[in-house]
């Protein structure tokens, strides 16, 4: 199917930008948050530089998680809009044969308006409990949840507010979120093949859960900018657009802080009178009214913070008013930069005298937390495999030498958090020598901000086997498991 929107592509000096700008913006990330995966900058409503850190690619998508809020709000929009809810309803209302038995008076005031503004009266995040009920029913779950101060304030992140918003579109228009999405939004912006997670009653999860291309985060940020107008049809009135924008509660008062600029519509508001949808491990859609631009970019990194700072400082002081003198030499190295990112590969060495005694054999492990049974080794030739047996799966990976070589895995699934998914992860595996005794495989989710390192080590006949992982809700580190050679 063809697109049916393309953005224009722009050299950045035509837009007011120094290349070598974004080329320090760039660089100064690899150097300081080395787990950038896309970044797609717009200026004008023109792509000004755009680039994937393979094995990403502009055609995957990417996970969200909590960017998944606003195309949420956005779908409450076109609710609002069409006049099948005000955001004045109470929540209650939409639910009557969910409520629990008494219903408390502050829930009896919660209203739709409190679960776009993160302001329910909740004093922790709901979500947890929606995922852990028994009956599997998160909108009752919800609504039995303690509210224990009156809805209105103070500001609370609240995932499963974003839930209850989904839950209630769903009521009232027979549609899922993405369903309901798709010719109001997707369909016009040009963004096909969105996945979103369900909770296991079918309904979109809303505060998480939403799979999209990098370029369909643009397109939603330049929605934004352009107030709801898309090749010249106003889809959302511009007032909404605006009021989803500002700021709706207080949430902080730290200066420097991009989480205290107050809290909108399922949007939070930047420094620098910008706002942005973002989302857990680096997921950013910064919208820069002021300079007419559009940010994007996919990450998986622990300090979200770091990346915003990065934006300020090497992007928003070059955006000027004024078309800027090409400039060949900068535009060929920037060019040059973003045609040849990759994630960094397992640094060490190509071999050790250790692989040949230890190839093919395999080493058992005790009953352990992660369900790893066996492994088996194979080093030769430019690459290397693991085979891991978990129950009664094999899952295979291969490992390149200074390269990533594709493939898929169940084992260790990072795609969703609301149901069980037994979809493959696609994964790119490097591996190298770090020491002797110790060989280390680096293997990337990259439909998603994972990536895990397996470090295992040969004493005799025992192994001891290391798995980390990047960035996680819990902990980054499994514990230590000790194999025997069989």
């Amino acid at each position: 199917m063809t697109e049916s929107f393309r953005f224009p592509r722009s050299t950045p000096e035509a837009q007011g930008i120094a290349s070598s700008a974004i080329l320090d913006f760039v660089n100064a990330g690899e150097a300081g948050t080395p787990d950038l995966h896309s970044l797609m900058l717009l200026r004008h409503g023109a792509v000004v530089a755009e680039g994937w850190w393979a094995p990403y690619a502009p055609e995957l998508p990417h996970m969200l998680f909590s960017l998944s809020k606003s195309y949420t709000s956005t779908a409450v929009g076109f609710a609002v809009a069409e006049g099948r809810l005000s955001l004045d309803d109470t929540v209650i209302s939409f639910f009557p044969d969910d409520l629990p038995a008494q219903v408390s008076e502050h829930l009896a005031a919660m209203q739709v308006r409190h679960l776009l503004s993160m302001c329910t009266g909740h004093t922790v995040d709901t979500i947890g409990g929606l995922r852990a009920s028994e009956d599997e029913n998160w909108a009752r779950a919800f609504l039995a949840r303690p509210v224990e101060h009156m809805p209105g304030a103070p500001f609370l992140y609240n995932t499963g507010a974003t839930y209850m918003l989904s839950a209630i579109v769903q009521k009232l228009t027979g549609q899922t979120l993405v369903d309901y999405l798709e010719p109001r939004l997707f369909e016009p912006l040009g963004i096909e093949g969105a996945v979103w997670e369900s909770c296991p009653r079918g309904i979109n999860t809303g505060g998480f859960g939403l799979n999209v291309r990098t370029e369909d985060i643009a397109r939603l940020g330049q929605f934004y900018l352009q107030k709801g107008k898309w090749q010249g049809q106003q889809l959302l009135p511009e007032s909404w657009m605006i009021e989803a924008t500002s700021k709706q509660i207080d949430n902080g008062d730290d200066p420097d802080s991009d989480w205290a600029q107050g809290y909108g519509y399922q949007f939070w508001r930047c420094r620098h009178n910008a706002f942005r949808g973002d989302g857990a491990f680096g997921q950013y859609c910064i919208v820069m009214p002021d300079q007419d631009a559009v940010v994007a970019i996919t990450s998986g990194v622990e300090n979200m913070q770091a990346v915003l700072n990065l934006v300020w400082d090497h992007l928003l002081p070059a955006m000027g008013p004024d078309e800027l003198p090409a400039d060949d030499v900068a535009q060929g190295a920037l060019a040059e930069k973003l045609a040849s990112l990759e994630v960094p590969f397992q640094e060490g060495d190509a071999g050790s005298q250790l692989a040949v005694q230890v190839s093919g054999n395999s080493y058992s492990f005790e009953p352990n937390e992660m369900g790893v049974e066996a492994v088996t080794f194979d080093f030769g030739g430019d690459q290397d495999a693991m085979t891991v047996r978990a129950g009664e799966e094999e899952h295979l990976f291969v490992a390149g030498r200074g390269t990533w070589i594709k493939g898929e895995t169940s084992l260790g699934n990072r795609r969703s958090y609301s149901v069980e998914d037994t979809t493959p992860d696609l994964i790119a595996s490097s591996g190298a020598w770090t020491a002797p005794d110790t060989y280390t495989m680096k293997t990337y989710s990259y439909l998603t901000p994972f990536y895990r390192t397996t470090t295992v080590r040969f004493t005799g006949d025992t192994i001891s086997l290391d798995t980390e992982v990047n960035v996680s809700f819990g902990p980054t580190k499994m514990p230590t498991l000790i194999g025997r050679k069989q």
